[in-house]
C-alpha cells in the first residue's frame, strides 16, 4: 500500500455486529491493518464454550462481555482507535446510529441471529454500504460480498415468510453452494439447526479473517478485483481446495433448490 492508501485505511469506519467468532479476530486483523475507526457491536460475555475457536476467550476473560475484552486487545494494538460502542448488541432502535459513517459493515452475527442479519443488510443495500459475509464452515471459510447497486441479501438468499429452520437452512446453503465441509463432517447430527446448534474449529475462524481483511482493503481503496453475489468463494484447507461460485438468482437456483432438499434430508431439518 502507498502512504496515501495508508491513511485513507486510517480514515475509514468499518461496523462489525459480533465479536465472538469471526467478529473478533475481524477487529484485530483490521486494527493491525490500519483501520482508524470501528463500530463495535456485541452484548455477550465469555464461556467455555468459547474457548475453541473466539480470540479473546481465555480463562482470565470467564464472564466477562466480549466487548470489553476485544475492545482492550485493539485498543492496545493500537491506542487511537475512534471505537463507538454499542455493548448491548443491535436491535431495530440503533441499527441506523451502529452503520452510520460506515465505509463496510464486517458480519460477526451469530449465525442464527438472522431477524436482526437480515435488518442490517437491508439498511446497508438502502443507504449504499459494502456488506460482507465471510463464514467459518468447517475447516474453511466463504465469503459473499454485497455491494451498492448489486444483488441484495434478500434477492439472494429468500427468507422471507420460511420458518426459522427453514431461514437457517437457506442461509447455510446460500453462504456454502460448493458445500465442501460437508463430506468430512463426520457427525451429522451436530449440526441441529432447530436447536440452533452445530460444529466450529479455530481453522475456518482464522482463514475468514485474512479473506474479511483483504475485501475491506479492496473496498475501501477501490483496488482488485471484488466478487459480488450472486458471485463468492470458498476456500477448504482440509480438501486443499479454492472453489469459486457463482449462483444466479441466489437461492432460487435450480442448483441451489436441489442443494437445498439435499441437505434439508440429509440435516433433518423441518
Amino acid at each position: 500500500m502507498t502512504e496515501a492508501e495508508q491513511l485513507r485505511l486510517k480514515a475509514s469506519r468499518v461496523c462489525i455486529a459480533g465479536l465472538g467468532g469471526v467478529g473478533g479476530v475481524y477487529l484485530l486483523a483490521l486494527a493491525r491493518l490500519g483501520i482508524g475507526s470501528f463500530s463495535i457491536a456485541d452484548f455477550d460475555t465469555y464461556a467455555l464454550a468459547n474457548f475453541n475457536r473466539q480470540v479473546g476467550a481465555t480463562v482470565s476473560s470467564l464472564r466477562r462481555p466480549k466487548i470489553d475484552v476485544m475492545l482492550a486487545m485493539a485498543r492496545d494494538i493500537n491506542p487511537t482507535l475512534d471505537v463507538r460502542v454499542f455493548d448491548a448488541g443491535l436491535n431495530p432502535a440503533n441499527v441506523e446510529a451502529f452503520l452510520a459513517d460506515g465505509d463496510v459493515y464486517l458480519d460477526g452475527l451469530d449465525f442464527f441471529a438472522l431477524d436482526i442479519r437480515r435488518r442490517v443488510f437491508a439498511l446497508c443495500a438502502a443507504q449504499g454500504i459494502a456488506a460482507t459475509t465471510v463464514a467459518p464452515l468447517g475447516m474453511g471459510a466463504a465469503l459473499l460480498n454485497f455491494v451498492p447497486g448489486g444483488m441484495t441479501f434478500e434477492e439472494y438468499f429468500r427468507l422471507e415468510g420460511r420458518s426459522p429452520g427453514e431461514q437457517a437452512l437457506r442461509f447455510l446453503v446460500g453462504l456454502s453452494p460448493a458445500m465442501l465441509q460437508m463430506s468430512y463432517l463426520v457427525d451429522p447430527s451436530r449440526v441441529d439447526l432447530a436447536n440452533r446448534r452445530g460444529p466450529s474449529t479455530v481453522i475456518g475462524v482464522q482463514l475468514c479473517s485474512g479473506i474479511a481483511a483483504a475485501q475491506v482493503l479492496k473496498l475501501i481503496l477501490r483496488r482488485g478485483k471484488v466478487l459480488a453475489a450472486p458471485r463468492g468463494m470458498h476456500f477448504d484447507a482440509f480438501h486443499n481446495r479454492l472453489k469459486h461460485t457463482w449462483r444466479p438468482g441466489g437461492n432460487h437456483n435450480p442448483l441451489q433448490r436441489l442443494l437445498l432438499a439435499v441437505a434439508k434430508r440429509r440435516l433433518h431439518t423441518t
